[in-house]
């Protein structure tokens, strides 16, 4: 029975067949002007740039020069590559150009697509980013498509790993820019770890076109790009934290094994707020006050170090050292350490050399660096099954644009086995069958492992010659992938691996003329060599297309159907035949969660022989439903990720635009006056409460603040018997004798010299203090999960409280600039000085399929120079420049008596 919605799509045509229609008119208006620009010269092409240019500044919109760019680009195109685009790429150019995401099938030429609306929006002079997912793919298109924008008159950069910050900035500059995800996100948050606005690289988020969007905005979306450094030696509370838990008894603590989780009962948590408050380290009343949430954090994971790992089966200790054993395959892993603290506290409780955490110093999710972009678009062949997430996340419509010929690949049912052993023997079997006729086969893994696991097969068979893939090096991996398509070829993939590259029957023609020819001088020769090579090509296309075309072979379906997709649509590229295929076992991980159990009874009973397949679209569709919940689980994941993240990302954002405003403000005298009053008042409010009388107000710990955060010896208990004073009165003597010392040390140094200081010091303070408010926001989302338990709402608990964090980050903020500004002493030639310089980082991306850090040990970032020591007899205690490093435990220099950590530590 067919629906009321299937008649309408079949009278009016779905919603995307309606779009797609509604734009044909402009293909058909840039085809009128074909025969118009193809008789123009090379400079009358190139000169119409400047004229659009014109228009624009005379009130155009980018709108209305859309049918005349593109028809531009188009001549520039096949004057320059030899490539012109057909109708279906103009439509998908004009969908990246509406900001939406252009589902294009493989083969069907996205990058090419991607100039039509990037010359466009270029024109207006605001910088356009293509974004790639690696940095071989970056460098090959802005070389390749460069060459049009180039012709056309416009400038291209490339940003890759490795280049400095002068490069960096001249990249960014251009009308187009190539980068990798990461390295736009890493630069952002480089930049506002800056001390001047003039080191900062990226300019405007004005538009960006996302390649692979799937990939980037979905896939590697899972997890933050994060730039730490190494955090003070926290070592002493490690080993006290460590102390006090094995005071405690089992009556104390819940542990889960089965979950991996451990909670203190009500008198655990008793016994340790008495433990921690004697020994000083408890702020409050309770454990669980905001202000304590590091130190929870450090009971908790001693608490795991304790009661769920355990010694010689989770880890081992090797020279000193806890080295992880990896719990699938029981292998020890060097070099590999718990996150968030873990590592540290069982180097406490095996009483080993505590090594120094990471600290993450800048965060960011891809989900909130691209939502930045003025416009954002992106191309994919796989977005649909996605396009409720780009739809509530990015707010990008998913627009599926028709392929330029008919598609002729052959989909098949898949292939069910009952064990994972029958399904690798029909694999083997059919990938012999394939190969001998000289059909090329590209065959799909869920993993590296098991890409290993089916080389290892065909070995024993005395199969060679075929190729093993992996996303590690992807410029071999491209050269790989683009001679899949000879014929009898066997190439063995990851599903993710050769994105971006396309496989074309024969093999590709560009890459082996590059490999075979590579230096040699342009001249007959040369020209005779390429005639041969690409004579060879299309009779080894020949030889495919008669083979069957490509032959896409899966050994296990995916938990995500996009994945799956993608894998097919390598095959029957551009009208080419083709066939495709997935071989499954109902030992499969997504078949064993799906409850193969019982199908397996079922298949016994029914008779299944061993080596005999199941095959009915029945199956087909009950595999979709499972990768349908899969999808829609992991898709609430990632939400409710982004829902955390989304408070911290607020609060970055009211940080990051403070720093631009402090480095581009002239002076800013009246900021460091407001903030000076804003502690005064403090003060005052704190030690003078409002309707109190006169002797209840505390003289004593007004002048100690008065001494230590405005460095000024006042004679308070004397202001407070005077006859008939008032708060206010008080308040204004502070003000202004605070406001003449402030004045009296601008005019011994001069304006300039004081405005470089007040800059420093405000912005260093405030990096400071945002670092730790990140680390306190880490410790937060870790135990508010707990609150759950009380039947409150962790996110709402979350936002309360992480709120109520920054409020004291900002008031600390006001303090530790004020009190230092109020003791420094400086020399003339501060003026001259370098700008200060950020501490030494490194970046980070954790893949969310592998689980490995995408820049390893190479994702240095900045430098910083070591802090020479100074001889406590060598310092002034007025002039902190003389100080050297100083440790955090060590007497203050200044001479107040406190540790340095409680005193000038605490904002330096």
């Amino acid at each position: 029975m067919v629906s009321l919605g299937g008649i309408a799509r079949k009278i009016f045509g779905s919603s995307n067949d309606r779009r797609v229609k509604s734009m044909r008119p402009r293909v058909e208006a840039i085809n009128a002007m074909e025969n118009e620009v193809a008789a123009l010269s090379d400079a009358e092409l190139r000169a119409r740039t400047d004229q659009f240019r014109q228009d624009l500044a005379n009130g155009a919109s980018l709108d209305d020069l859309l049918v005349p760019a593109f028809a531009t680009v188009r001549e520039a195109a096949k004057r320059v590559l030899g490539m012109r685009p057909f109708d279906v790429q103009l439509i998908g150019g004009m969908v990246l150009h509406g900001g939406d995401i252009a589902e294009m099938r493989t083969g069907e030429g996205k990058t090419l697509v991607a100039t039509l609306p990037v010359y466009l929006n270029a024109l207006a002079g605001k910088g356009v980013h293509v974004v790639t997912v690696n940095d071989y793919l970056a460098t090959r298109d802005a070389e390749w498509m460069g060459r049009v924008y180039k012709f056309l008159g416009l400038t291209v950069g490339v940003i890759v790993h490795g280049l400095s910050d002068e490069e960096r900035r001249a990249a960014y500059a251009c009308d187009v820019t190539y980068a990798t995800n990461n390295e736009l996100g890493f630069d952002y948050l480089r930049d506002n770890m800056k001390y001047e606005r003039g080191q900062m690289v990226q300019r405007e988020h004005n538009y960006a076109i996302v390649d692979e969007v799937d990939s980037i905005l979905v896939d590697e979306a899972r997890t933050p790009l994060i730039i730490s450094g190494p955090l003070e030696d926290r070592s002493e509370m490690y080993n006290t934290i460590d102390a006090f838990i094995l005071q405690l008894e089992p009556a104390d603590y819940e542990v889960d094994e089965k979950q991996k989780t451990s909670i203190f009962t009500e008198e655990g948590t008793e016994k340790l707020e008495n433990m921690l408050r004697a020994a000083g380290h408890l702020k409050g009343e309770s454990l669980y006050d905001v202000e304590n949430v590091a130190i929870v954090h450090h009971v908790n994971n001693a608490l795991k170090a304790h009661r769920l790992f355990q010694r010689d089966k989770d880890y081992i200790v090797r020279n000193g050292e806890i080295v992880i054993i990896d719990e699938f395959t029981g292998r020890m892993m060097p070099g590999r350490r718990y996150s968030e603290g873990l590592h540290q506290a069982l180097e406490a409780k095996e009483h080993v050399a505590i090594q120094p955490e990471n600290q993450t110093l800048a965060s960011i999710t891809f989900q909130n660096y691209f939502r930045m972009y003025a416009k954002l678009s992106g191309m994919t062949g796989t977005a649909q099954t996605e396009a409720e997430e780009f739809g509530n996340i990015y707010n990008l419509n998913v627009l599926e644009i028709p392929t330029n010929l008919p598609v002729r690949r052959l989909d098949e049912d898949d292939e069910v086995y009952r064990t994972v052993e029958e399904k690798y023997k029909a694999i083997v079997r059919e990938i012999r069958d394939a190969n001998a006729k000289g059909q090329p086969i590209l065959v799909g893994t869920t993993s590296i492992e098991k890409s290993e696991l089916l080389a290892e097969r065909l070995r024993k068979e005395g199969m060679k010659g075929f190729q093993v893939l992996n996303a590690r090096h992807h410029e071999q991996e491209a050269s790989i992938v683009a001679q899949a398509g000879v014929p009898g070829a066997v190439t063995i993939a990851t599903n993710m691996a050769g994105r971006g590259t396309d496989i074309q029957l024969g093999g590709n023609a560009e890459m082996r003329i590059a490999q075979e020819l590579g230096d040699m001088p342009e001249g007959e020769e040369r020209a005779a060599r390429e005639k041969t090579i690409r004579d060879d090509i299309l009779a080894l296309k020949e030889k495919a297309l008669a083979a069957g075309g490509l032959y896409v072979l899966a050994t296990e379906r995916h938990e995500s159907r996009r994945i799956d997709n993608q894998l097919r649509g390598r095959s029957g590229r551009q009208g080419d035949p083709g066939r495709s295929k997935f071989f499954l076992s109902l030992q499969d991980d997504l078949m064993r969660i799906f409850g193969s159990e019982r199908m397996d009874g079922m298949l016994q009973k029914l008779g299944l022989k061993e080596d005999e397949a199941i095959i009915h679209p029945w199956i087909n569709k009950a595999l979709e439903k499972a990768q349908k919940k899969v999808e829609a689980r992991n898709f609430d994941i990632r939400k409710n990720l982004l829902k955390y993240d989304d408070v911290s990302n607020d609060q970055r954002k009211v940080v990051f635009a403070r720093r631009i405003e402090l480095m581009d403000g002239e002076g800013l005298g009246e900021t460091i006056s407001e903030m000076r009053e804003s502690v005064i008042d403090d003060l005052v409010n704190i030690n003078i409460p409002e309707n109190a009388y006169a002797e209840q107000w505390n003289a004593v710990g007004l002048k100690e603040g008065v001494r230590q955060y405005l460095n000024l010896d006042l004679p308070v208990e004397d202001w407070v018997k005077e006859e008939g004073i008032a708060e206010e009165e008080i308040r204004n003597r502070l003000t202004e004798l605070t406001d003449k010392e402030a004045a009296d040390r601008a005019e011994r140094f001069g304006p300039d010299i004081m405005a470089y200081v007040e800059r420093s010091v405000v912005l260093q303070t405030l990096d400071h203090l945002w670092r730790e408010h990140i680390v306190n926001l880490d410790h937060l989302r870790s135990v508010v999960g707990f609150r759950g338990y009380a039947q409150r709402d962790p996110l709402q608990e979350y936002k309360q409280e992480a709120f109520e964090l920054f409020q004291a980050m900002l008031g600390n903020l006001n303090q530790a600039v004020t009190a230092q500004l109020m003791r420094v002493e400086l020399v003339r030639e501060a003026a001259e000085a370098p700008p200060p310089q950020a501490p030494e980082t490194h970046g980070h991306h954790m893949d969310g399929t592998t689980g490995e850090d995408d820049f390893g040990d190479t994702g240095l970032l900045v430098r910083q120079e070591v802090a020479r020591v100074v001889e406590p007899e060598d310092r002034d205690p007025n002039d902190q420049s003389t100080w050297g490093k100083v440790g955090r435990n060590e007497a203050c220099p200044c001479g107040s008596g406190k540790k340095y950590k409680h005193c000038h530590g605490a904002f330096a």
